[in-house]
């Protein structure tokens, strides 16, 4: 791990960027409001809330006849223990600007299973590796902070769906190279998240191309949000292959960067789902699905889509266990 004090200044760093980014476009963007004592920041129409105290979190009421089917030993303790990457990127899981809450979209849709499920929600961070192992070892429910549903980890975990899984090539705003298809990317340096389906998309791409006798991507990896916008700010990368919720957060705020395509998160093979990931078998993807589809029926999932501006990546129910990104070829 990381020592504490690398950790608190990185995330000192990113806080801070994503702070300045907004400052930066709201003096220069024509219409575009702020409310300094809560820090509340309107860009290009959409709202967004960076404070700690999150006071537009949407919450609803403890479903009884869902409740009921949580494991005994999460009934008794009281809590919901929900881990992420609090570096997954802005608007989807990151620090608000006091540097030590974890705020977002993602935040916000376990705070929801929570309410139904009538526990308390514990919002745990780890960095994307450790997650997984935080679920195999049984010290956190649930694993909520844009994970894709794929066959691989299907055999391990059970999934309960909740928005749509989209990526987006985010490239500099001064770029002048053309985006067709995955041809267009050999022998250009592409930034992806190590350990994620946008880099397994990525490397098969790449495979595909070198099959085709064309010039292999050069794959940079990344960990950290902050790493990979300097780098694209730089020109030290051609292009970033990450969430799409993410880019389009970072075009709107940054005003330094422009997205040139967009993909289901499972390639061409199919409309690849975001979803709330937990231990095989262990009783509780039931229940977090049902909270979820209440959520879903009863509009408190819409309104924490629209608070965030992921509208466009709403799904019409929550689903358990569905097809996911195929696995890697041997």
């Amino acid at each position: 791990m990381r020592p504490l004090a690398h950790s608190r200044t990185r995330r000192r760093v990113v806080a801070l960027s994503a702070v300045l980014a907004l400052v930066a476009l709201l003096v220069g963007a024509c219409g575009a409001g702020s409310d300094p004592d809560n820090e509340v920041h309107s860009v290009n129409g959409q709202t967004y809330d960076l404070s700690p105290q999150q006071a537009g979190r949407l919450h609803t009421q403890r479903v009884d006849a869902i409740a009921a089917q949580v494991p005994a030993a999460i009934r008794a303790r009281g809590t919901l223990i929900v881990t992420g990457s609090a570096d997954g990127g802005a608007p989807l899981r990151f620090y608000a600007t006091d540097d030590r809450t974890v705020i977002g979209s993602d935040v916000d849709f376990a705070s929801l299973i929570a309410d139904v499920l009538g526990l308390k929600l514990d919002v745990r961070n780890a960095d994307w590796a450790q997650n997984f192992v935080a679920i195999d070892d049984g010290t956190v429910d649930a694993f909520v902070s844009n994970v894709t549903v794929t066959e691989e980890r299907k055999e391990k975990y059970d999934f309960a769906t909740y928005r749509l899984d989209n990526v987006a090539l985010e490239v500099p705003k001064d770029s002048t190279w053309t985006y067709t298809d995955r041809k267009s990317l050999a022998g250009k340096r592409i930034g992806v998240g190590s350990g994620t389906n946008q880099e397994q998309l990525l490397v098969q791409w790449d495979q595909q191309n070198r099959a085709q006798g064309l010039a292999p991507i050069n794959i940079a990896y990344y960990q950290h949000t902050a790493d990979y916008y300097l780098a694209l700010a730089s020109h030290r990368l051609d292009g970033f292959l990450g969430p799409n919720p993410a880019a389009a957060y970072h075009v709107a705020t940054a005003n330094q960067t422009k997205i040139v395509a967009r993909f289901s998160g499972a390639g061409d093979a199919l409309q690849a789902e975001i979803a709330v990931l937990t231990k095989k078998d262990n009783g509780l993807i039931g229940p977090i699905h049902e909270a979820l589809q209440y959520a879903i029926d009863h509009g408190q999932y819409r309104k924490v889509l629209d608070r965030w501006g992921l509208d466009s990546e709403a799904v019409q129910q929550s689903r358990i266990n569905p097809p996911g990104l195929p696995k890697k070829a041997p």
